[in-house]
């Protein structure tokens, strides 16, 4: 659906307030913002998802060198009242040509495109504070480019501070100035941050919330005569129509009505329209789409009085690559080409990922295959793999080692841990939500599970048998997962050992095969419904047929409700 919803190449919203009546037209100041959300490194990537031509075919999208020429020639509009922003995780969870340099690949696009100010995403917290810290500042890494010095435009987070001393990582927003008329930029980042991040390296971050963050800064911008406010908010909005929801609808409900205008991020969409009377926008991710705010500002109050929204996909159709861009993007796949290239398998079937699913089949082929991996490479009984961690697919026919670092890119540590049967069942119970249900892609077991009670019902082991609550198991996970405190593994693990990355482990485990790889989703993962007959029917388990008889208990089955 994103990517049919994606055609629409512009869509605009204009919204007049009621002192543009007594604005002259003319005196107006135009005010051009160019906004990118959600690149995450993906400095190569393209996808054919529309015919842009006309030829009946599908045509590509996306791509850093097209997308700064698209940048820079909406800016050539504007060139003097321009200004480009971003609203986070332009970093993290990126693919072999931007991660293998910790980045700095991206950086260094965004400051050839004219980045003038951004804010934080949960990825840019990928590797803890400290290196994020260094991308922003400056600083060498191991695995950097000689001479890193920084981002040579701010970034701004008003609700990230130190735990001890509740003191801002960075400032909390920047003005600008254009034509005489100030612009107030204000970041934000979810809350939900620390439940997305490894903890190590954020111990000492905790995340403040984002309206009252935004609140609490208005008036200092006031004071210094500043009434056009942007909020970048890396926080999720869905739109559906006119109406739009989620968190960053619900900072449009809360903050002052100073704000005029809110980038949203994080859930990859399009977003454009009003909350009230403030714009919000987004513009999907990884570079296939960028944001394009027009602004009139009446220069005798210094307000935002017209605002207009267009969210403008990036086909490489009729366009020409931008070449200073493209230089960059040469350089970098040069010194990554062979690595990349290297085929270290072949899959005989396409295979899907990403989050386990509600349905008879939760389970999803590769998902199944990186926790078959993970499982082997520690000779572990059990394995569990997040979805977010899975970051794209493979496709059917050679895979190369960049596809498989695309898929598994942040270079995640694996760690075995000795859980009882009755932890591994609260592990599972843990991961399950209502929005979605599932999570985690499994190995070395099976389960079912209840939407209505959101809760594991049976977990079977390889044979056929039920788990043992009292047994004691080996159970292979991430050193993310190991250490989120919603899936608890670590408070509830008897002992661990840390093995390899999880990259490696998937690596050695495709490479492990001597035909093409075919891998299906096989019902690891099935959604069951609880009908009172079970209690009575001689094949529901044990486990089953006691919970069933609690609901009946809990009167859960009465007035037909099976």
């Amino acid at each position: 659906m994103k990517k049919f919803v994606m055609i629409l190449l512009s869509l605009s919203l204009l919204v007049p307030s009621f002192s543009s009546l007594t604005a002259v037209e003319q005196d107006l100041v135009d005010v051009q913002l160019l906004g990118v959300n959600d690149w995450h490194g993906q400095i190569d990537y393209e996808d054919s998802f529309a015919d842009f031509d006309g030829d009946g075919e599908n045509d590509p999208a996306g791509r850093a060198d097209y997308l700064a020429a698209y940048l820079k020639e909406r800016e050539a509009t504007n060139p003097d009242n321009t200004l480009m922003v971003h609203s986070g995780d332009m970093i993290g969870g990126s693919p072999l040509i931007s991660a293998s340099f910790q980045d700095e690949p991206t950086v260094e696009i965004m400051e050839e495109m004219g980045m003038d100010v951004g804010t934080l995403g949960n990825h840019e917290f990928d590797e803890g504070v400290d290196e994020l810290l260094r991308m922003i500042n400056g600083g060498e890494h191991p695995n950097g480019t000689e001479g890193y010095d920084g981002m040579n435009f701010p970034v701004v987070a008003a609700n990230v501070q130190y735990k001890d001393t509740e003191e801002l990582i960075v400032d909390p927003y920047v003005v600008k100035e254009v034509e005489g008329q100030k612009i107030g930029f204000i970041g934000v980042v979810t809350t939900e941050t620390p439940n997305m991040v490894i903890k190590e390296g954020n111990e000492n971050v905790e995340f403040t919330d984002e309206a009252e963050a935004i609140n609490k800064y208005v008036p200092e911008l006031k004071e210094q005569g500043v009434k056009s406010i942007v909020v970048l908010a890396h926080n999720p909005a869905f739109q559906e129509g006119d109406a739009i929801t989620g968190d960053a609808a619900n900072i449009a409900n809360s903050v002052d009505d100073e704000v005029d205008v809110i980038f949203a991020a994080h859930n990859h969409v399009y977003n454009n329209g009003l909350v009230d009377g403030k714009l919000i926008v987004q513009a999907y991710s990884y570079g296939t789409a960028f944001s394009d705010v027009d602004l009139k500002i009446d220069p005798a109050t210094g307000d935002i009085v017209e605002k207009t929204a267009e969210v403008v996909t990036v086909a490489q159709h009729g366009m020409e690559p931008d070449p200073a861009v493209a230089s960059i993007l040469d350089k970098y796949e040069t010194l990554v080409d062979d690595i990349k290239n290297e085929v270290i398998g072949d899959a005989a079937v396409p295979l899907e990922g990403g989050y386990a699913a509600r349905g008879e089949q939760g389970d999803n082929p590769l998902g199944n295959l990186i926790a078959d991996g993970m499982k082997w490479a520690m000779d572990a009984d059990m394995a569990m793999m997040n979805g977010g961690g899975i970051r794209a697919d493979i496709d059917e026919g050679p895979i190369t080692y960049g596809e498989v670092f695309t898929v598994q890119p942040f270079g995640n540590t694996l760690v075995k841990a000795e859980l009882t049967g009755e932890s591994i069942i609260d592990v599972l119970n843990n991961q399950l939500s209502e929005p979605y249900g599932p999570d985690y892609s499994v190995a070395g077991f099976s389960y079912t599970w209840n939407y209505d009670e959101m809760e594991v019902i049976d977990v079977f082991l390889p044979d056929g048998s039920e788990i043992d609550p009292n047994e004691v198991y080996t159970v292979v996970v991430n050193n993310y997962m190991f250490g989120d405190p919603d899936s608890n593994i670590e408070n509830l693990a008897l002992s661990s050992e840390v093995g390899p990355t999880d990259l490696d482990a998937t690596v050695d485990y495709i490479k492990s095969f001597d035909e093409p790889i075919e891998y299906y989703a096989e019902g690891r993962i099935q959604e069951v419904e609880l009908v009172t007959p079970l209690t009575d029917n001689p094949n529901a388990s044990d486990r089953a047929k006691e919970r069933l008889k609690e609901l009946a208990k809990d009167g859960k089955f009465k007035n037909g409700n099976h």
